[in-house]
């Protein structure tokens, strides 16, 4: 599979990457380390996780996640075969959040001792936080590169205005630059994303590895009447029932139906294929559901088949 450099840090990556945030909340331990094997056997060698997950499904205790790759990392002895990106500062209760100096220092070690690894590939700051100064945040996640903690670091949720000021507030004060983005963005959430935050990664060089990449499972196509929502806890894709969201599947039936693959796989090869996308991020709770993941990365869409869906789906 080929591989691609995360922004401008060296690091090669798997043109997607495999979302953790099922592992420990819908898919139990055993279930998580057969997909995970798989993938790397597959040649997926990019893992995303944060160690809030899965805290909404365990009373606001996170950490499963990180917890079950790490049991997986050890028993496999696959550490050097992945990449492992991983998020700190959203709430994990008990006042646990942020990206204060203090506060980094105390949970990258709670996350180093869930993964089982000395090292984090990519750290990425969750959510902006604006009640700590970019300095002392940057500052801090400098100690643990220099102390061989983290590789490189990331953000995620930020808007554009605040990602330039991290990335100048890094150059004036000689500090770590956030190396990717990690926004929301797919073929129905474009918007956010193309209209002021692309071409601020693009500007930067900054690798791009954008979540809910399937909508939340609306772009498989699964979802299409009030009766296939009521069969799973899927409800937040009612909001993609309307006349664009049906448009977007429409255009994707239509490219799928010529390539001989499935909406799914169409909606991931588009934003692989998109310049600015670095790895999709996307997640499987079985094999089958990893298989389509795995064809996705080897379905190339021609400029016929893009423009059907970039038509389909402008904003």
């Amino acid at each position: 599979m080929e591989k691609r450099e995360l922004g401008s840090t060296g690091i090669q990556v798997s043109p997607l990457c495999l979302g953790g945030n099922v592992f420990g909340w819908t898919i139990d331990e055993p279930q998580s380390h057969l997909i995970l094997s798989a993938a790397v056997d597959a040649g997926l060698n990019f893992i995303d996780t944060a160690d809030v997950y899965s805290a909404w499904a365990h009373g606001g205790e996170g950490g499963q996640s990180e917890t079950i790759i790490g049991s997986w990392l050890k028993k496999t002895g696959s550490r050097n075969k992945v990449i492992i990106a991983t998020k700190v500062g959203k709430d994990m209760g008990n006042g646990k959040k942020g990206l204060s100096k203090a506060y980094i220092t105390k949970a990258v070690e709670d996350s180093l001792r869930r993964l089982q690894t000395d090292y984090i590939d990519l750290y990425q700051s969750h959510d902006d936080d604006q009640q700590t100064p970019f300095e002392e945040t940057l500052a801090a996640f400098g100690e643990l590169i220099k102390q061989g903690k983290v590789r490189a670091i990331g953000a995620s949720n930020y808007n554009a205005q605040r990602l330039q000021e991290s990335l100048d507030v890094s150059k004036k004060n000689n500090l770590p630059a956030y190396q990717t983005l990690q926004p929301l963005y797919n073929l129905y959430d474009r918007e956010a994303y193309e209209k002021e935050l692309e071409a601020v990664c693009v500007a930067n060089g900054l690798g791009v590895l954008n979540f809910y990449a399937l909508a939340s499972g609306f772009l498989t196509g699964k979802y299409r009447t009030e009766e296939d929502l009521a069969k799973t806890r899927r409800q937040s894709n009612k909001k993609y029932f309307n006349e664009r969201g049906f448009k977007i599947l429409k255009g994707l039936d239509e490219v799928a139906a010529r390539y001989g693959a499935n909406p799914a796989q169409v909606a991931l090869a588009w934003q692989m294929d998109r310049p600015s996308i670095t790895s999709p991020i996307a997640s499987a709770t079985s094999i089958d559901q990893l298989q389509d993941l795995i064809k996705a990365t080897e379905l190339k869409l021609d400029a016929n088949a893009m423009t059907v869906i970039d038509r389909a789906s402008a904003w």
